[in-house]
């Protein structure tokens, strides 16, 4: 009794592991069925490749899902930082063309290491410039541009012969907490909730979008229970005639771990109508993680549904057709990868230089003092890349702005000014963060010839120096912004990844 639990809860869970090889246990549960894993980070290797075939030698049917959005969030390049336009930078462009040919190269990226799942496009709304886990990872902030602009990644995406996953349902974008380290709660009007945030996530069912993550926030007007968790929210999907695969968000952050726990967020979301548990990237306790904890995250989920199951809180019918749902998503792609669109070339530099806009100089040396906040679970915002991309070897100095001391800004500020080149002040949250704008007005008092290189939102005050506006914490942002300043110009406008 207990293994045919075990093999029915596995048909439904989708964890993260350590390393570039698969370990023996995951290995062993994809041969009893496991759903498939999602890649991190600490996955990607040379052999990246061969980890997908092995993983797919194990169980033919499995999903490998990857968070691959362009901009500032990357697991392919997370070593050097992303070559694609990021959502934001789309968004300022309004060029449907261009944004469909990002989601098919996407696809081909992902495609080429054997993975499946494409896990984007961001469809949230970001309504609230303070966000720490949405901002440029979105379209923008008003709900048509973010639908037609989801719908066009979408497009491209599966086109390409992988399942694209639009995130985070009911919308994420209107929160100043981050779910990885709490539960925000979200207290619009329901009435202004509906309007402004829900119309890409029925756009992209609209579209035909394979799956749909939720979001671990709470909405009081749907109930206390986080959306994960919440069976009249997920349940709106079904009533909008989604028949498609929900995926939670990954159930070892804060706002699952810390308050119910994975085991019972496990039996609880697929309660609620999840389809497809993602239990997250074992890396994200830090320093705290365990040499194991990969494989106890994932016995902890798959124990919380067996128990579930044994007491009847959860029914079994519940998890058969979740497992049935995830089935049909695998065989849905095995017969799509083999008439895939093959991805047109792409020109990711035309697409970025043209959403680059702001200040432009002819510096023959930059001297960039790298003023960002520090990396978040979801974005490694503050990688060393973006900065080294900028400056090309020139002078180079991080201050964490939220720690230093005035007396330590200070002096930052000083040795760029001195330092042979152009003063550059590199931040991402101009307008939420006042330690970032007091930063760069006492650089404006320092140097009048400085400038903001900022890969955050645009800020919606005028700032006290000339501003390049980046839009992702990219590499090949932080390149042409470089290029800009050094006196290179890019074309204003693209269309599918080329210059008009």
């Amino acid at each position: 009794m207990s293994d045919d639990l075990e093999r029915l809860a596995n048909r439904v869970l989708w964890p993260g592991f350590f390393g570039t090889e698969a370990p023996e246990w995951l290995l062993a549960e994809l041969r009893d069925g496991l759903a498939g894993v999602v890649y991190f980070g600490q996955n990607i290797g040379e052999g990246l490749s061969a980890l997908s075939d092995a993983i797919l030698e194990a169980n033919p049917d499995a999903l490998i899902g990857i968070d691959e959005e362009g901009g500032s969030v990357t697991r392919l390049e997370s070593a050097t930082g992303s070559t694609l336009p990021g959502a934001a930078q789309l968004g300022q462009l309004d060029d449907l063309a261009a944004t469909r040919a990002t989601g098919a190269e996407l696809a081909r990226r992902v495609a080429a290491i054997g993975g499946n799942v494409v896990l984007g496009p961001v469809a949230d709304v970001n309504t609230d410039p303070r966000n720490p886990v949405i901002g440029v990872r979105s379209f923008g902030s008003e709900e048509s541009l973010v639908s037609r602009h989801a719908v066009a990644e979408v497009e491209g995406i599966q086109r390409g012969g992988v399942a694209a996953c639009v995130k985070h349902f009911p919308g994420h974008g209107d929160t100043h907490l981050d779910s990885h380290h709490s539960l925000p709660e979200i207290t619009l009007d329901l009435e202004e909730f509906e309007r402004a945030h829900l119309a890409p996530f029925r756009a992209a069912i609209d579209a035909g979008v394979d799956s749909i993550m939720t979001a671990h926030i709470v909405v009081p007007a749907w109930g206390e229970a986080p959306a994960t968790l919440n069976p009249r929210v997920l349940g709106m999907l079904r009533e909008w005639g989604f028949y498609g695969v929900v995926i939670t968000d990954a159930l070892d952050m804060a706002a699952i771990r810390e308050t119910v726990g994975i085991g019972g967020g496990a039996a609880l979301a697929l309660a609620a109508g999840a389809d497809l548990l993602c239990i997250g990237n074992p890396t994200n306790p830090g320093d705290a993680a365990l040499a194991d904890q990969d494989e106890r995250d994932f016995r902890a989920a798959r124990d919380g549904i067996v128990t579930a199951l044994r007491d009847g809180s959860l029914p079994r019918e519940r998890v058969e057709e979740a497992a049935a749902r995830v089935t049909t998503l695998a065989a849905k792609l095995r017969a799509r990868g083999a008439g895939a669109v093959e991805a047109p070339p792409f020109d990711a530099r035309a697409v970025v230089g043209a959403a680059v806009t702001g200040a432009v100089a002819d510096a023959v040396a930059l001297a960039v003092v790298d003023a960002r906040r520090r990396s978040s679970l979801a974005v490694d915002s503050a990688s060393s890349f973006v900065a080294e991309a900028l400056a090309q070897g020139d002078h180079r100095q991080r201050l964490d702005v939220a720690r230093a001391s005035i007396e330590e800004q200070d002096a930052a500020l000083d040795a760029a000014v001195a330092a042979d080149g152009l003063t550059v002040i590199l931040v991402d949250r101009p307008e939420a963060d006042a330690a970032q704008r007091d930063l760069v007005q006492r650089a404006a008092q320092r140097d009048p010839r400085a400038v903001v290189v900022n890969v955050g939102l645009a800020p919606e005050h005028e700032l006290p120096l000339p501003v390049v506006q980046v839009g992702a914490a990219s590499r090949i942002g932080a390149e042409i912004a470089g290029e800009r300043l050094r006196g290179a110009s890019f074309p204003s406008r693209v269309s599918a990844g080329r210059v008009d």
